[in-house]
């Protein structure tokens, strides 16, 4: 598998979030973690994304210990993925410039003084990942227009274009259409299908059971911390097997406590 969780336990202020939870996600899948609000799927997300080690377990890509290796080789595989948090951050910028930011970051000083001078001269070619990041969330029209005065769905859409332009391996998105209208909620999803497709794998935090069902090839059920529940899209939801899995779908309301509150507290991390 790419990227794998193993027995993973994270907690913040004596408060248990998750508890020996596994999951693994390979390119050209979308595998959907849902469950209600406060539940770990955050929290989960981000032990992937490597904002931080799990209290025990083991996070991996292919096969190696992400906690074992040194930060510089950390960095170099963090960079291989990307991630879509519920509420996009864009800058005061051109879309285009929004969407290429991951990219030119990534890049050696050289290239990015290089870029930025082509900026400042006005000559700025869309190049072919641009315009293919950009169609792929239907904004193509849209580039050279102030981020800032999109509407949600559409900044939403811009943020998913910036995840993808870096061509990652894996994708990993917290909630990513939880404010949506159906419109933009249907062209995210398409856009999700469409970065499957194209071999990258999909992790999605939703507790949308409806929308889970419409884009993933596996699903897993977290509920208090706990995965009750991991298997293909159409077992789960046809057949699944343990009965609290039964009563989510059938739309049997459950709560938690509200998830990783110091966590939440201290903001987002920034772009790797």
């Amino acid at each position: 598998m790419t990227l794998e969780a193993i027995d993973v336990t994270m907690g913040f202020d004596g408060m248990g979030v998750l508890q020996d939870v596994s999951v693994d996600v390979d390119r050209g899948e979308v595998l959907t973690i849902v469950g209600p609000s406060g539940t770990g799927k955050t929290t989960l997300l981000r032990l992937l994304a490597a904002f931080r080690p799990p209290a025990s377990g083991t996070i991996t890509w292919e096969g190696q210990d992400l906690w074992s290796l040194s930060a510089e080789e950390r960095l170099a595989i963090r960079r291989r993925m990307s991630m879509v948090f519920q509420e996009p951050s864009l800058f005061n910028a051109p879309v285009h410039r929004n969407v290429t930011y991951g990219s030119r970051v990534r890049q050696p000083w050289s290239k990015r003084l290089e870029h930025g001078l082509r900026e400042l001269v006005g000559r700025r070619p869309m190049d072919d990942t641009i315009r293919d990041v950009l169609e792929t969330v239907s904004l193509t029209d849209k580039a050279d227009q102030n981020a800032l005065s999109l509407s949600g769905g559409e900044a939403q859409r811009v943020a998913f274009a910036r995840a993808l332009a870096v061509d990652p391996d894996v994708m990993l998105l917290d909630e990513p259409t939880s404010n949506l209208d159906p419109r933009n909620t249907a062209m995210l999803e398409s856009a999700i299908e469409r970065a499957r497709d194209r071999g990258v794998g999909v992790v999605v935090a939703t507790h949308d059971m409806h929308q889970a069902e419409r884009i993933s090839d596996r699903v897993g059920f977290i509920l208090g911390g706990e995965l009750v529940e991991l298997g293909p899209a159409e077992q789960l939801f046809e057949q699944p097997t343990d009965p609290r899995t039964a009563k989510f779908i059938d739309g049997e309301l459950m709560y938690d406590e509200p998830e990783d509150s110091a966590e939440q507290a201290t903001g987002s991390p920034g772009t790797a």
